[in-house]
């Protein structure tokens, strides 16, 4: 294998030429970031959720397993269909959101891994074990999930991250075929910081944290 082919040097070339985010990168995607509830009217292009995607793509899962599915609501109509389903302080969110995107996971990813994963056919691990492929998909989900909201921070974007909602009630409406389950709901687009709190405190390294 060549050097340009090399993954080993190709990423010491990206260390040597970047070694960390600046200061406004991590205020962008962390430290500054915030949760919005109210949006510009400003269209989130298709091109742009493109754009996330590919980005956000790239974040680890157990055995490049990727088991998180996107589903982009932009019409009023999909949005509505969410209703029955959220809790009610919710609602007003989901309505003036420009886009919410319902992050799920396939209960049936291991169809995937030969691709995903050609090193070693691991998919009977889950075929043959549904409790584990259940508890896979879910918590990998969960990281894509994160991975997606910081992604579309970091390409500047602006997210609010909802879990008050039935899920069983989005399922029904939106994945009646129970292949895809729900895991949480993501608000999307470009914030407006017209009334927004004070931001909520965080527990110190401290209280949360132990090094052994």
């Amino acid at each position: 294998m060549s050097e340009r082919t090399t993954p080993g040097v190709a990423i010491e070339k990206l260390r040597n030429r970047i070694q960390n985010l600046d200061k406004n990168g991590l205020d962008l995607i962390f430290r500054e970031a915030r949760s919005f509830k109210k949006w510009q009217d400003r269209v989130v292009e298709d091109s742009v959720l493109q754009e996330l995607f590919e980005v956000m793509k790239w974040g680890p899962t157990s055995q490049n397993s990727n088991p998180a599915r996107y589903l982009f609501l932009k019409s009023e109509e999909a949005k509505n269909r969410t209703i029955p389903a959220l809790h009610e302080g919710n609602i007003p969110k989901i309505k003036a959101s420009p886009i919410v995107a319902i992050i799920s996971y396939d209960t049936q990813f291991y169809e995937y891994l030969p691709e995903l994963f050609p090193v070693k056919d691991v998919s009977g691990l889950y075929r043959e074990n549904p409790a584990k492929a259940e508890s896979t998909a879910l918590r990998n989900s969960s990281l894509q999930g994160a991975y997606f909201m910081l992604a579309a921070r970091a390409i500047g974007l602006d997210v609010n991250g909802i879990s008050g909602f039935h899920n069983e009630v989005i399922d029904e409406a939106f994945f009646a075929d129970g292949r895809y389950k729900s895991n949480f709901l993501c608000c999307i687009g470009y914030g407006d910081t017209e009334g927004l709190h004070p931001r909520g405190p965080r527990l110190g390294f401290d209280k949360v944290c132990e090094i052994l």
